[in-house]
């Protein structure tokens, strides 16, 4: 029996080296299209994957979105046919792969500013991102350590559109996730193992897709068949898998010539 790919559990400190470089990740998904081996970084540099950078950066990169994408099929296949995805849907898609391969982040986003917004908080600084890393993760980095993964936490959530981009308090934005987003995230959540449940998780949290909201998204979308009752729900699919929504509302192919191409 095949098991499902699972999301990140172990800290790490990748997001110090990698925010979340949505427009590198797009070029990351245009050549690893139809392609099962594994990048080689000297030609990722040589071909100017990612534009003019060092080797060093672009084995950062290669690193980063392995993790990334490469870890959860078949996403990155859908992602390198998807040419017409809109650049906050692709900022939000990197997020959610961000939060995919790194508990912290995801802690952070899906739990930390959700609650400090429900509390209504006016946003958040730099000072209290580094207290909530000691009390996530207590006594496992310094406090200069701390202080660089607060910069790149509020960075990357502010690229991402979930935090404004001030020096001081950075606000709290509201990101648009249109239905072809929902609908990629829902069905690739579907095919990985998750701490929560497709309806209770911080993938959706960190966007502010919670209760009623999310229940009324979720009838409305053509891609999905969700029934709510008290605090009994019931999930169905109008198409198979992952690559069959493609099929249908990104490559316009069928699945088999998607799984040719890949």
């Amino acid at each position: 029996m095949n098991r499902l790919p699972g999301e990140a559990v172990e800290y790490h400190t990748s997001l110090v080296r990698c925010t979340l470089e949505a427009e590198d990740a797009r070029a990351y998904w245009q050549h690893r299209s139809g392609d099962d081996a594994l990048p080689n970084p000297q030609q990722a540099y040589g071909e100017y994957w990612f534009g003019v950078r060092s080797l060093d950066r672009v084995k950062v990169l290669l690193s980063a979105f392995r993790e990334r994408f490469d870890a959860f099929p078949p996403t990155l296949r859908v992602l390198a046919g998807w040419v017409d995805m809109p650049p906050q849907t692709r900022r939000l898609i990197c997020h959610w792969h961000v939060q995919l391969a790194d508990p912290l982040y995801r802690a952070f986003t899906g739990e930390y500013l959700v609650e400090r917004r429900a509390a209504a908080r006016e946003g958040v600084t730099r000072d209290l991102v580094v207290r909530w890393i000691e009390e996530r993760v207590p006594g496992r980095w310094s406090l200069p350590t701390r202080l660089q993964f607060a910069r790149k936490l509020l960075q990357t959530a502010a690229a991402a559109g979930l935090l404004g981009r001030q020096i001081t308090t950075r606000p709290f934005l509201n990101p648009t996730v249109d239905d072809r987003a929902l609908a990629y995230l829902l069905y690739a959540l579907r095919g990985i193992h998750i701490s929560g449940s497709l309806v209770d998780n911080p993938y959706l949290a960190s966007v502010g897709l919670q209760g009623p909201q999310l229940d009324r998204r979720m009838t409305t979308d053509a891609a999905l068949r969700f029934r709510r009752q008290g605090s009994l729900w019931e999930f169905g699919w109008q198409y198979d898998s992952l690559l069959d929504w493609a099929a249908a509302t990104v490559w316009r192919q069928s699945a088999a010539e998607i799984e040719g191409v890949a």
